[in-house]
């Protein structure tokens, strides 16, 4: 017995002994040439390791740094920089006949800078395409990329940084892991990835990648599941922070990429969006249920039919989109019937439309036909707004339009009602413009005009208010002289020139939560009375003189009667 466990003693000093010797007796460092070589004639680009050691009780060969060149079309710098390179090798073959068998490579802290160049072309295209052929192929054998086969490839907290070649500015996404099984440049394999996006977000990819394309590494064929969450947009560069624009995206997604075309279907949530400048982000978000087909090589792809949801109102999407050096241009069209008012009124402030303060939609529905165009960051929209058969609750309109019911006796109630309401409509990242303005109000009669809310949130709209019906009729009990200058409209069709109704121009100043209604008988918007009437003057029926008349211009009598004096 005492001699078995001296025996089994040596045994174990032996294996200690060799554990701690073997690594300096075996000359690893004269694997570094083969290693580089071998790895450059595969990736076409020079590969550089620094000095080699060797661990047997993990089985593996250790760099301490690794230098991957970039495409010199692309940037003399490196493409890809890490603190340290982990070959794991089975060690008998290493030990006993100097034969190295790679099982896996683990790359530590790696740093990698994506470039794309005006043409839209990657500075990884070009991996694996300049390969040379091993020393022992053949000329025919020669002409394929080697393939070396890995059985596991792990980047561990890692940084990628991602620009354009002709501007300084990057995107750098942290904390970068990647895991790939059974990895072969001619074969498919399975592949994870995982990073931490600008601004906190999270970005996951599990799925399939391979073969790699041997003219064009970007064209691999991959076939995964995507999932996006927080991904904030002003950080990565869709729209301008400068302007104060925003939102964060949540997204999942599959992707399907062959022979240069990839499509895609998900669902995109975009929250706390914020579209225009001196808006504020929207209380609900927005919903995609989208799908797209992209061309790999032509960088541009197009938005098949997609629904845009927001609470159960659902407008439908479509359009193209291309990647035009460091932007990507979009042309989308958006269309949506009947959608419910109450659900869209928390995403109005993310254009720069903000209810006013206490006022509420809860009845009515809105329709839209919107074109979106231009740079992501830099969206200008165009189209049509109409609201139906609406209810505006908590806003008296008669008592903001002070100035006119005081001469008038109009009264609108608490609530507004809303017939209908028209306008075409220009949103820009500075800004919202209004044209063709027309609204039906029962209480009051027909509004019309146009104007901006600037990026401030400021109003400047020049209105015309016909009042007809009730509203007129009001006017008549007053009992004073505004019933009869006001008149100078009301019948004026005795002379076949102008048309029925009163109509009074005014501004509505101040901010969208809170406007300001002003008369404005001497400037812009008194040429709208003008044209609402159809002629320059009336004829005044005298209140005191049965059937007697006195020619006046409306403008004129108006402007005496807001204690204004006409400028000669």
């Amino acid at each position: 017995m005492g001699r078995t466990l001296k025996i089994v003693g040596i045994i174990v000093a032996v294996i200690v002994v060799l554990l701690l010797v073997a690594p300096f007796l075996i000359p690893v460092n004269s694997f570094r040439p083969t290693i580089e070589q071998t790895a450059s004639d595969a990736l076409g680009r020079k590969v550089q390791l620094g000095d080699l050691s060797l661990s047997l009780i993990s089985g593996s060969l250790t760099a301490k740094n690794l230098s991957i060149g970039d495409d010199p079309k692309f940037s003399p710098s490196p493409f890809l920089t890490a603190k340290s390179l982990s070959v794991g090798v089975e060690m008998m073959p290493l030990i006993f006949s100097k034969n190295l068998n790679v099982t896996g490579i683990t790359i530590d802290e790696p740093e990698v800078t994506l470039l794309r160049n005006p043409a839209g072309q990657w500075n990884y295209s070009s991996i694996g395409g300049s390969s040379k052929p091993s020393a022992k192929g053949s000329a025919k054998s020669g002409s394929t990329t080697p393939d070396i086969s890995v059985k596991k490839l792990e980047l561990k907290n890692g940084k990628i940084t991602v620009g354009n070649t002709n501007s300084q500015k990057r995107s750098t996404y942290d904390h970068v892991d990647v895991t790939a099984s059974d990895v072969s440049m001619n074969s498919k394999f399975p592949i994870a990835v995982s990073a931490e996006l600008p601004g906190g977000g999270q970005f996951k990819l599990n799925g399939n990648a391979g073969p790699v394309d041997k003219a064009d590494s970007a064209l691999t064929p991959l076939d995964a599941k995507i999932h996006v969450g927080s991904l904030d947009l002003a950080r990565t560069g869709f729209l301008d922070p400068s302007l104060g624009l925003g939102g964060l995206v949540d997204m999942d997604s599959t992707i399907a990429s062959k022979d240069g075309n990839a499509e895609t279907k998900g669902t995109l949530k975009l929250s706390k969006a914020l579209l225009v400048q001196g808006g504020s982000p929207a209380g609900v978000p927005a919903v995609v249920d989208y799908g797209t087909k992209y061309d790999l090589r032509k960088n541009s792809g197009v938005i098949l039919p997609s629904t845009l949801k927001i609470g159960s109102a659902a407008a439908h999407v479509n359009g193209t989109y291309e990647s035009q050096g460091e932007e990507t241009v979009v042309n989308v069209k958006v269309n949506g019937e009947s959608m419910p008012a109450k659900d869209l009124q928390s995403f109005l402030p993310a254009i720069g439309m903000n209810l006013p303060k206490g006022a509420s939609l809860n009845a009515g529905n809105i329709s839209t036909n919107l074109d979106i165009k231009g740079p992501t960051n830099k969206l200008v929209t165009d189209g049509n707004i109409g609201l139906f058969a609406a209810k505006l609750e908590g806003f008296d309109l008669g008592s903001k339009m002070s100035a006119i019911s005081a001469l008038t006796g109009l009264k609108t109630g608490k609530d507004l009602e809303i017939e209908k309401l028209t306008t075409n409509v220009h949103m820009a990242p500075t800004g919202l413009r209004a044209e063709d303005f027309n609204a039906i109000l029962p209480a009051l009669g027909t509004l019309v005009g146009g104007g901006t809310l600037d990026s401030k949130n400021n109003l400047d709209f020049k209105m015309a208010a016909t009042l007809t019906g009730g509203a007129i009729g009001a006017i008549g009990g007053a009992g004073n002289d505004i019933g009869s200058v006001l008149g100078v409209a009301t019948g004026a069709g005795k002379n076949g020139n102008c048309k029925k109704g009163t109509t009074i121009p005014f501004m509505i100043q101040g901010t969208a939560s809170d406007p300001k209604f002003v008369p404005d008988v001497g400037g812009v918007a008194a040429g709208l009375l003008k044209s609402q009437l159809g002629c320059t003057g009336g004829t005044l029926l005298g209140a005191g003189e049965k059937g007697a008349t006195t020619p006046v211009n409306a403008v004129d009598a108006l402007t005496g009667l807001f204690g204004k004096k006409k400028k000669p």
